[in-house]
């Protein structure tokens, strides 16, 4: 997929797409409920590792929906909102969609993975918003943000220092409850899937590469071989007009059958 948009400033006031607006439908929705009727089902319905090797895969989906406050939700519905929207309009409803369900997946995949036998549930959709705002970046990379609505910098810079603030965040502890391994991961997988046709190209013409050279070697061991059996004939004909062909033993009569065996194969190949 080839994007093109690299001059494309943001600006507020463009109103919420189809997708983003199911999702902040569903996210509030959740919180909602989750505040009224006093639920406590981050256990349940949050990401908890060693559950989720137990069999609760359903976590890798439902912890996205769940928010610890009401900053915490806004925050993240805020962004989602922020960059999603222009990303939403280029690809459509149903590719956001599939796109935010997959990071927000990676996400929780890597959270497991590094900490498999964790009891503490991750909750939110940060990690999605994290792959959201990397696809932002790599789309529109020459678009202006304000950082905190002030500091003028370009989306790929922008992208970059959150991605190194996070990969430094997530092997460095910080003891600040925040998913940060989530974030990375969101973004890892935003990554490989906005450029997995370029890597699986990478891939294929290593492969082919790879079996070129191995065919090469191959074809220069089995010419090696043919000298190699064709200077042994050659002294053995040369023993036969010495010495007669009465006079070899039994091993070089063995030899020099099979070398003339395979050099006829070779012949008629």
């Amino acid at each position: 997929m080839q994007y093109t948009y690299n001059d494309i400033k943001f600006g507020f006031g463009r109103g919420i797409t189809p997708a983003i607006k199911i999702l902040i439908i569903f996210n509030a929705s959740f919180f909602l409920v989750q505040e009224i009727l006093q639920l406590e089902w981050f256990s349940l319905f949050g990401l908890v590792p060693v559950l989720v090797w137990k069999g609760y895969v359903w976590q890798l989906v439902t912890y996205m929906f769940l928010h610890g406050s009401f900053m915490h939700l806004l925050l993240n519905m805020f962004v989602l909102w922020m960059f999603g929207g222009q990303l939403e309009r280029m690809w459509g409803q149903r590719e956001f969609l599939k796109y935010y369900f997959i990071t927000g997946i990676g996400a929780g995949i890597c959270t497991i993975i590094a900490h498999p036998g964790s009891g503490i549930p991750t909750i939110g959709a940060s990690g999605a918003v994290y792959g959201i705002l990397l696809a932002y970046g790599l789309t529109f990379p020459n678009s202006i943000i304000y950082l905190y609505f002030l500091l003028p910098i370009k989306a790929k810079y922008f992208v970059l220092i959150f991605g190194v603030i996070e990969f430094i965040t997530s092997i460095s502890p910080s003891g600040d409850m925040v998913a940060h391994l989530a974030h990375l991961g969101g973004m890892l997988f935003g990554l490989v899937y906005l450029k997995r046709g370029r890597m699986v190209n990478y891939g294929a013409h290593k492969l082919k590469m790879y079996l070129h050279v191995r065919k090469m070697k191959e074809a220069l061991k089995h010419h090696q071989e043919e000298q190699k059996i064709r200077e042994e004939v050659d002294q053995l004909l040369d023993k036969i007009n010495k010495i007669g062909l009465e006079n070899l033993s039994k091993g070089e009569k063995r030899r020099l059958d099979e070398a003339s065996k395979f050099l006829r194969e070779i012949s008629k190949n």
